[in-house]
């Protein structure tokens, strides 16, 4: 079994980015290049492949954390605001684009929603099975 802890996080957000953009299952939305990622950032984001690159991410952490709700994903994408002459505080990141990025993942059938003792969203056998094949195709 191959498992995405094995390769570096960085080269298989990449990867798992490329191959998302390739499904055409995410579609990035057009308000995507005007939104802030969080209260904590400046200025929107500047890059191409945002959306994929932060989908592969979400994915990710689905995968390592087993079952995540999106309190918990804003709080591993947010960060430390500077406040002026204020000491500096940590914001939560923007829920709005967990929340469409895991909806389309749903969609694609790579995410299930879970309502047990601790409800949030997991990775399917499909989703596992797509995600490992990347690391399968890169060793």
């Amino acid at each position: 079994m191959t498992d995405i802890r094995n390769i570096e996080a960085g080269k298989y957000n990449t990867l798992l980015a490329a191959a998302l953009k390739e499904s055409g299952d995410f579609e990035q939305p057009e308000w995507v290049n005007f939104v802030k990622t969080g209260t904590h950032k400046v200025r929107p984001v500047n890059e191409v492949d945002f959306w994929y690159k932060r989908s592969a991410s979400i994915l990710r952490q689905v995968y390592i954390k087993g079952i995540v709700g999106v309190e918990r994903l804003r709080t591993r994408y947010g960060g430390r605001k500077n406040r002026g002459a204020e000491p500096a505080k940590f914001y939560k990141g923007a829920g709005k684009i967990i929340r469409t990025i895991l909806k389309q993942a749903e969609e694609a059938g790579l995410v299930e929603t879970v309502k047990d003792k601790k409800p949030g969203r997991r990775i399917t056998a499909k989703g596992r099975e797509f995600m490992e094949k990347i690391v399968g195709e890169n060793k």
